[in-house]
């Protein structure tokens, strides 16, 4: 499956407001840099206001249908890298038999190091949410994830959670990481939601 298109450096519109065009790939994190000599104690979980919460290991996500997208991707602290590929698995497809409670309006995105990302359940279950393995076309290296991290493309890049181990879906908000620490909760990159008093 194939989503996204290629799109020419000089269209406009491509870009929000007050962000850099870069060639590079900044590495931007807080705390350590997992490393996995082997992924054969590593898994995903999907819990929370789920009916069937469900534990992934490597192996068995590497068995869902793959999907390719292409897309821009935009970071708070003011660039934009565009044309990226990704490869991995949509969202809906690794949430797929879980059974989503109805009260379930939000998610929390648990990764290494105590890392957490929220996002309202709608941005969450987007068409264009992946959990992706590759970029372009290589392995995810272990500074911008490995071996799986979110993609949100429609928000800033700090929703898109390296090191991805836990999706947990909730009835209300709770806010990660960053955004205890003075980022916006929702930080849409059209409208500038850097921070909490945007």
């Amino acid at each position: 499956m194939y989503f996204g298109k290629r799109r020419k450096r000089n269209d406009d519109g491509r870009v929000p407001p007050n962000q850099n065009v870069t060639e590079r790939w900044p590495v931007l994190h807080y705390g350590n840099v997992p490393h996995y000599p082997s992924l054969d104690e590593w898994d995903l979980h999907v819990y929370g206001m789920v009916e069937r919460p469900k534990r992934f290991t490597y192996k068995e996500l590497l068995q869902l249908p793959k999907t390719t997208v292409v897309n821009d991707i935009h970071c708070v602290t003011g660039w934009s890298k565009l044309d990226n590929t990704w490869e991995g698995v949509l969202v809906k497809d690794v949430i797929a038999s879980c059974g989503i409670h109805p009260l379930a309006k939000h998610v929390l995105l648990h990764a290494e190091e105590g890392w957490t990302a929220n996002l309202p359940i709608e941005d969450f279950l987007k068409e264009t949410s992946l959990l992706a393995m590759k970029h372009n076309n290589e392995l995810l290296s272990p500074e911008h994830g490995y071996p799986l991290r979110g993609v949100f493309p429609h928000l800033y890049f700090w929703k898109s959670a390296k090191w991805l181990r836990g999706i947990e879906f909730l009835p209300l908000d709770t806010p990660g990481f960053w955004e205890r620490n003075g980022y916006h909760n929702y930080g849409d990159p059209w409208k500038e939601q850097r921070f909490t008093w945007d």
